[in-house]
């Protein structure tokens, strides 16, 4: 199967490189960090509506959460703009440290901490699911797109959008060792990483799904009062 990437999309099959040095990489590494820790969510909240997004519905940073609580309006450009967080550091931050595929990963996978872990909410942010797409985006979209219809057929078959995020971060490092075919065995290690730590992220929301009281798609929370 051929996969056809933009111009700007690191290879996945590419020689070995010379070592990246660190002063080159710090700078660019910390742009991610701060990309990625940018809480759109809790902004969108605080500045639309006048509330902390972390007091109302799941109490996650997140545009599920922000759907749940304030809509679509406001839900679609920041999940767009969290996917954005992480192709940005992969298309452009990464290639001014390297051209290696390895680089472009290690940047994305940094910004998707820094939107997990963002210092400007006390390192409390989201589950990293629209950041983790967008740098799979601009590495892999092949296999997104498999992990992505995966989510789509389990969402809208459940309802539940925490069950398509789990069994699409499981079946995204299958999908990139069958459509990719990376020649580094370490890139294909850190997505099963990115994988894990998506799904283990979500273990409240798996002890719900057993219980059978996790929230379903397309229910929204009680409107917040406005303070």
């Amino acid at each position: 199967m051929a996969v056809h990437r933009s111009p700007g999309a690191a290879s996945l099959h590419q020689p070995r490189r010379p070592p990246v040095s660190a002063s080159a990489a710090a700078p660019w590494l910390l742009a991610s960090y701060l990309l990625g820790a940018i809480p759109t969510s809790y902004l969108a909240a605080r500045v639309f509506r006048g509330i902390d997004l972390r007091e109302h519905g799941s109490r996650n940073l997140g545009a599920t959460n922000l759907y749940r609580v304030l809509g679509w309006r406001f839900a679609v450009p920041v999940g767009l703009f969290d996917a954005a967080k992480g192709a940005i550091p992969v298309l452009v931050f990464a290639p001014r440290i390297s051209p290696s595929q390895l680089v472009a990963l290690l940047c994305g996978v940094v910004a998707i901490v820094g939107h997990v872990f963002s210092v400007f909410v006390r390192f409390r942010g989201g589950k990293g699911v629209a950041t983790a797409a967008g740098v799979m985006l601009a590495l892999t979209p092949a296999a997104l797109g498999v992990a992505a219809l995966v989510w789509v057929v389990l969402v809208f078959a459940t309802g539940y959008v925490s069950l398509g995020s789990i069994a699409a971060a499981a079946v995204f490092p299958v999908a990139v060792y069958l459509l990719e075919r990376p020649d580094r065995p370490e890139i294909l290690w850190v997505d099963v990483l990115v994988a894990a730590a998506i799904i283990w992220l979500h273990r409240a929301n798996i002890k719900r799904l057993l219980h059978g009281t996790e929230n379903r798609f397309g229910r929204r929370a009680a409107p917040p009062a406005h303070p």
